[in-house]
Parts: C-alpha cells; structure tokens; sequence
C-alpha cells in the first residue's frame, strides 16, 4: 500500500500488561478533531477505480481511502503514529504478548443501526480469513491462532477468536506478538454487520454498510463514482461534510485529471503529475492550497526473485547500480523527491538506517555491467518493466528504461497497465522481471515494512496454496523469517529496533527490493471553500475533520 506521518518515532513504547487509557482521537473515540467550521457541503476529489472497498481486500489508496471513511476498527492512528482507540476503549496482553483482550465501547452502532460487538469483529475477521475470500490483506492476520486453517479451507472458524462478552474480544496467537494491537488498526479487521455474508456477497462488496463517519449513498458505480455521505449512527462524533462525492478516472492520465479538475473548480483535493509541481507550487502554496508532508514510505522497483532475469542477487544489483536516482528526481520530479537508501524510512527514527543500501547512493554503471555479466544478463537481454497507469509515474519509469538500455545494453520490455491487472500479473506463476512499486506503513511500527513485503509467509502466488500477501516478489530467507519472529517476541522496545536492523540489512544484502525514493506527498486543497485539510496518517484527506470554513 502507500502512506503518511508527520515524523516520529517507532510509535508509543507498549507496557505489558498495562490497560491502554481511552482518549480521544484517531479512528475512534470522541468529537472528531480539527479546525472549527460550518456543517455542510460536498467535498469532491477524484481516484482511479479501487481493487475492493469492502474491508475484506481493500488493499491500495484509493480502495483503502473509501474503507477508512466506512469502519472503525478496534483502534486507529493517529496523525503523530500514535496508536489510540477505535471501537475498543482499552486492551491488555499477558506476560509473553500471545493472547489480547480488548475491551469494546458498549451499543456503538454501524449504519443500519445494528450494534457493533465482539461478534461483529469476529464475523468481519474470519470472513477475510477464509481461503474462499482469496485476501490479499488477510496476512496481516496470520498471528491469530487457527489462521493457517482457514486459508486452507480445513476450517471456517479462527479458534483464536473468541467474544466472552458482546464487549470483550479475546485474541490468542500463534505465536507472541508484542506489537499486534498496532495490526488492529489495518481495515481487515474491521467489524462487519449480521448482513455481510460472506466475502463473496456481491451486494456487500459494492455498497458496504459499515460504522465510520460516512456510509454509502448508493452502491458503488464501477469506472464512474462513489458517493458517501455522513453516517448519523456514527458513535464516535458526527463529521460535519454532508456528502463526499469521488470521481472515476482513466486510469491512463489520472493525476493530470486531477490536476486539471482542480484548477477548473471541478475537485477540492487534487495530486498532480511531477513536472507540475513546480508550477502548482509556485501558483497555490501563496493561496494556502498547496499541502506537503514527508510520509512514512518509500518508492521502489519489485523484482520478481523467485524466477526469470531478477532471480539472482547480481541482476538486482546490477539495476540498483545502474540507475541515478538523482538524475531522475533532479529532472522528473524537479527536486520535490529524495532518495531512498534504506527499506525502512527515515520517518522511524530509532530504526532507520542512512545509506544502508549502498548500491542505491550513487550509480556506478561499470560495476553494473559487471554484475549484469556475472547473472548472465549481457547485452540484448530482454527485461520487463511494467508500471501503474494514473498515478504519474509515466516519465520517471521511462527514465529508468532509458538508463538500464543505456548503461546495460538491455532491451526493456516496458508496459504500463491498470494498477489491479498489474497487481492480478504480479500473482501468475510465470511473472517476472520488475515493477514499480511503493510501500506506506499500514501501522506505526518498521515491522510493517519487513513482513509484509519480505517475510516467506506474505508471498503472494496465485498457485492454488499460497497464502495471500503483499511479498509479491516471491523473496524468501528463513534466517530473515527467524529475525522477524524474534523481534515480534521481544518485550524490549531496543531490542526489537536491534533486530529489525538486522533483519533490513539481511534484505538489503540480498537486494531484495530496490529502494528509489522516500515518498514526499504533495496535495492541492480547496482552501477557499474549507477547512481542516492535511493528510493523515495513511496520506488521505482527513475526511471526517474538514468542514465548510
């Protein structure tokens, strides 16, 4: 996925055994925060079309952007990466961090009026879980007790959830897990009502009903619109905007759509392709409508290591050496990028590791060619490339096809392609060569960065036994696998930075993915009209906080 933060640490330190306090803000509890503003009013933004919006594989921005406004979960993150509470007002977890009990806030309620209980979360957890619901985001649960049986299909219950109470969830793991509250937080684990069905009730998938600020005004009209308006059954604070309305678009010119529908007054929220920045800036940051935040991710190319050309260590060096990064943010992105030298972004602080990935500091295209050799990747080799239409990464993937045929003699099989049949040719047995992908923390923790990408267990293959997950470079290390375990166990906060550490070296040794950059956000928001704009923690618009000024 792809996100956000305004710079923090690894998140508030846990306390074993320690109630987490009630408070207000994030996702959850209390009046919703923000600047003071008039009710009412149409916000209008415009997205390519998401993969899912049900919470069951809602996976990228723009579907992630539609679930947030839909659910709360058990807790939620704040702008700061803090955790805080969601529909649970406190948790605990015992002595080695393997079972959670989390304490819900009695009668909230979602939409259709029907109460949010331990039951609900429960149901909306297993029916992701099941190997029917085929979840690219289910992994973020693979700790429950009795997750590997329902992605199988030998079970169709997660015995490691249980409800005591109709407020009391009970969660126990497979193994300990000293930082899965922060996993809470991801929309997989949503609460849904008696009415969802399986994962595979259409009627649900196109018009969820859920307990977040906003609800469906009518079921979703694919390639065209979603239309949400304000949820009067919301617990948690009544937002003040009365309807969002989000714009379908071609997914082939998507930022400049947006670009150009905010300066025809058509959206108040708008990206903007890299070469306009400059201009964008220069004509809307006096306006006050210009929004900048360096956000917790980072850019990268996916080599597909399991098979074809990127199967070897040599021939992902041998990109990594052969591309300026500098050049391309110098002339693409006109300086509003950095580079990216670590898998794990600066935004963590306590973990983050500068020019850990030495290959990505600064080209040097005769070690490149000499690693290019040594994988048996001379020149004339054919290599794929293949990018997301929409997003306005058109001429920095052109500038790094021009620099691997320049520096390697490659011949780059370059195609851009829907972000969903990207992602749909990235699970086939026979994918290969690179893809550009960006990664965002789901939750406040480095951990989010190494497992899910990384970790054996995230692999995702469409080969009818693979678990579902977002390592869809097929990378696999078990000496990386047993770092990931042993930081998860560790009730040490220092301690589990140590490993993580480790673990990123270890990835980066192996070139496993392809740093580029660090991701810098940049938004236009109609400012004129209102208030409380930014970008939360998982870079969307806050939603629930804007207003009318």
């Amino acid at each position: 996925m792809q996100r956000r933060l305004r710079g923090t640490a690894i998140a508030a330190s846990l306390a074993v055994l320690a109630t987490v306090a009630a408070a207000c803000g994030g996702d959850g509890g209390g009046e919703p925060p923000g600047e003071a503003g008039r009710a009412g009013g149409t916000f209008r933004l415009g997205i390519v079309e998401p993969t899912a919006i049900d919470p069951y594989n809602s996976q990228e921005s723009e579907g992630g952007l539609v679930t947030k406004q839909l659910f709360v979960g058990l807790t939620g993150v704040n702008d700061a990466a803090e955790l805080v509470p969601g529909v649970a007002k406190e948790w605990t977890a015992n002595a080695d961090c393997s079972e959670w009990r989390f304490t819900l806030t009695p009668d909230t309620k979602f939409s259709n009026g029907e109460t949010v209980t331990a039951d609900s979360f429960i149901t909306g957890m297993t029916r992701a879980g099941k190997k029917s619901a085929a979840s690219d985001v289910a992994y973020h649960m693979a700790g429950i007790a009795g997750f590997d049986k329902l992605q199988d299909g030998s079970a169709q219950t997660f015995s490691g959830l249980s409800a005591p109470d109709p407020n009391t969830l009970v969660v126990t793991l497979s193994a300990p897990d000293c930082e899965f509250d922060k996993k809470t937080s991801h929309t997989v684990m949503s609460p849904v009502p008696s009415a969802a069905g399986e994962a595979t009730n259409a009627g649900f998938n196109e018009m969820p009903v859920g307990n977040g600020p906003f609800k469906m005004a009518e079921p979703w009209q694919h390639n065209k619109s979603i239309t949400l308006v304000r949820n009067d059954q919301h617990s948690f604070g009544m937002t003040k905007l009365d309807r969002v309305e989000l714009t379908i678009l071609n997914p082939n010119n998507a930022a400049e759509l947006e670009y150009q529908g905010f300066q025809a007054g058509q959206f108040d929220w708008a990206r903007m392709p890299p070469e306009q920045l400059p201009a964008a800036k220069a004509r809307y940051e006096p306006m006050g409508q210009w929004l900048h935040e360096d956000t917790n991710g980072m850019n990268y190319l996916l080599p597909i290591t399991e098979d074809g050309e990127m199967a070897s260590k040599e021939a992902r060096l041998a990109v990594s050496y052969a591309i300026d990064r500098q050049a391309i943010i110098d002339g693409v992105f006109k300086g509003f990028q950095t580079k990216s030298t670590t898998i794990v972004p600066p935004v963590f602080k306590e973990a983050y590791q500068q020019g850990l990935c030495t290959s990505c500091d600064k080209p040097d295209p005769t070690l490149a060619k000499d690693l290019a050799q040594q994988a048996g990747l001379p020149p004339g080799t054919n290599v794929r490339l293949a990018f997301n239409t929409g997003g306005g990464h058109e001429l920095w993937t052109q500038a790094v096809k021009a620099q691997l045929e320049e520096t390697l003699g490659w011949r780059v099989d370059y195609a851009g392609e829907p972000f969903d049949e990207m992602l749909e040719e990235q699970r086939q047995p026979k994918a290969h060569g690179l893809y550009r992908f960006a990664w965002g923390a789901d939750y406040p923790t480095p951990d989010n960065y190494l497992f899910p990408l990384l970790a054996t267990a995230s692999i995702n293959k469409d080969d009818g036994g693979t678990v579902n997950g977002d390592n869809r470079g097929r990378y696999s290390n078990p000496r990386f696998d047993q770092l990931i375990n042993q930081e998860r166990a560790s009730q040490d906060d220092a301690e589990r930075v140590r490993v993580i550490k480790e673990a990123e070296k270890l990835a980066l040794d192996d070139m496993a993915l392809i740093p580029l950059w660090n991701r810098s956000q940049y938004r236009l928001f109609n400012a004129q009209q209102f208030t409380g704009g930014g970008l939360d923690f998982n870079e969307y618009p806050p939603l629930a906080t804007i207003s009318l000024k």
